[in-house]
């Protein structure tokens, strides 16, 4: 029983095992031929749209053909179009060479013309060239050479006219313009100080003072000589001695002492000796003290200790009877008011003022001009540059740096010509008018000169033969003009130029 049972089970399983080959197979078979159309349909496809594309590919090349036949025959035609203007324009010009060519030629047969005739112009011009010159008796040269003499004094003629008239309106507005800023400055300052003058005289209660003053064998003048630096001239000046010494400071510590000593009455080598210490330490007080009273009536604050010792100074130093401190004063309020009334710089003009003259407190112990001086010791002490030019140029002896200095120099020279400022001896005053008439007298025509008004103006009579009245405009100019440059002198000085004609005849 159990072999049959194997035997149908194996049969069983070769028989299943043969359906499901079979139907593996035909399902294979099926998948192939599903896989085999669907290939083909792709073929075809593909096929068609092969075809296609070569059809839109032959439409595009046929387009981009045709395209490019349009391009062609419209540069083509653009060519042919350029040709034709090119030809055009050609053609334009060779007719405007062909025109060219006839203008020169006329040109060149006016121009022969014109040749011809500037030939017969030349040769008319030199024939009556020495025509003229066999009328007048002269040759071209000469002819050319007094036309251009008559040119130049008409020339000269006209200019000194202008020359005249243009100073004459710049004098006339100048003049008034300075007047009222001068006498604004001088209002605005209204100086109260009256000149002083230091001197050298003491008085003497009683006329036998002067036998104790000598002393025994002259003891003690000698001492209070030697220990002073000064000069005691007793004389027969009744109840007054005369103290003399160069230095103003010197000179005044001797006064002081000798008053002292007359007063005290104690006058012996020892009491001298002290009295004169005592007294030039109270100057030396007197002289810081006035230097920094003047820095502060001026309005000119942080100067050097130095500098305002040297300052002080001036309060004994005079110059024609002016104090040179109280004219350092006036002037830096004389300069402080112009350089406000031209926008200059105030303070600049103030200090230069104070310290035009500081050199006349130490010029007697340092060799040079007081201007040089005084801008030297100002440079050394840090003065501001500008001040130091105006120190040094306000005699001209530098040249002037700035507005400032001018304004300090027309400041100076205000506070020392104003009426009552200055007095000058008698044998200075005779030396400066003759080198005034000398001066106007060394031109030529001059026949006299007269300095009048206290040497404020000179006159000059010239000859009419020999100066016009335009030469004499200039003459007055080139006067002035060397008067400025070789003559120190307060203030201005007019200059007149007179010329008169006579004439005379007799009556037979």
């Amino acid at each position: 029983m159990e072999p049959i049972t194997i035997i149908i089970g194996v049969a069983a399983l070769l028989v299943g095992a043969g359906i499901g080959y079979f139907y593996n197979r035909s399902v294979v078979q099926r998948g192939e031929n599903s896989v085999r159309e669907r290939a083909n349909q792709i073929l075809e496809e593909a096929n068609k749209k092969t075809q296609e594309m070569q059809i839109q590919a032959k439409d595009a090349a046929f387009e981009i053909r045709q395209q490019a036949e349009a391009d062609a025959n419209r540069r083509r035609q653009k060519l042919t179009q350029e040709e034709d203007h090119v030809t055009n324009r050609r053609n334009a010009l060779d007719q405007r060479a062909e025109r060219l060519e006839a203008s020169e030629q006329k040109l060149n047969k006016r121009q022969s013309a014109v040749d011809k005739r500037a030939n017969e112009i030349d040769a008319l011009y030199t024939e009556e060239i020495q025509k003229l010159e066999e009328i007048s008796m002269m040759t071209r040269d000469q002819a050319r050479s007094q036309l251009l003499a008559e040119a130049e004094k008409e020339a000269r003629n006209d200019m000194a006219r202008i020359i005249r008239q243009v100073e004459l309106e710049a004098r006339e507005d100048g003049e008034r313009k300075a007047r009222e800023l001068i006498a604004l400055a001088i209002q605005r300052v209204a100086s109260d100080h009256v000149n002083e003058i230091t001197t050298s005289t003491v008085p003497l209660p009683a006329d036998d003072m002067k036998g104790r003053i000598i002393g025994r064998a002259g003891r003690n003048i000698r001492t209070f000589e030697q220990i002073a630096g000064v000069d005691v001239i007793v004389d027969d000046t009744p109840d007054s001695i005369t103290i003399s010494c160069f230095d103003p400071v010197r000179r005044e510590v001797a006064r002081r002492s000798m008053e002292k000593l007359i007063l005290d009455g104690r006058i012996h080598p020892a009491n001298i000796e002290k009295i004169v210490n005592q007294q030039q330490e109270e100057v030396e007080k007197v002289i810081e003290e006035a230097g920094e009273e003047a820095a502060y009536e001026a309005g000119v604050p942080g100067l050097p200790k130095p500098i305002t010792k040297v300052l002080g100074r001036l309060k004994f130093r005079t110059s024609y009877g002016q104090n040179q401190l109280y004219h350092a004063v006036e002037s830096s309020r004389i300069a402080a008011v112009i350089a406000a009334e031209l926008g200059a710089d105030v303070e600049i003009a103030k200090a230069g003022g104070l310290l035009h003259d500081l050199g006349k407190a130490i010029d007697h112990n340092v060799e040079g001009t007081h201007a040089g001086i005084g801008a030297e010791l100002a440079k050394r002490h840090g003065i501001h540059p500008k001040v130091v030019n105006a120190i040094a140029a306000h005699h001209h002896e530098v040249e002037q740096e700035s507005v400032e200095a001018v304004i300090v120099e027309t400041a100076d020279a205000i506070s020392g010509a104003r009426p009552g400022a200055r007095r000058e001896s008698m044998d200075q005053y005779i030396k400066r008018i003759k080198a005034l008439e000398d001066l106007a007298q060394s031109f030529a025509g001059v026949e006299e000169s007269f300095a009048i008004q206290a040497g404020r103006e000179v006159r000059i009579i010239v000859k009419p033969g020999q100066i016009d009245d335009l030469e004499a405009t200039r003459m007055a100019r080139d006067i002035a003009k060397k008067i400025e440059e070789n003559m120190q002198y307060p203030g201005q000085i007019k200059v007149t130029v007179i010329r008169e004609t006579r004439a005379t005849e007799y009556a037979k």
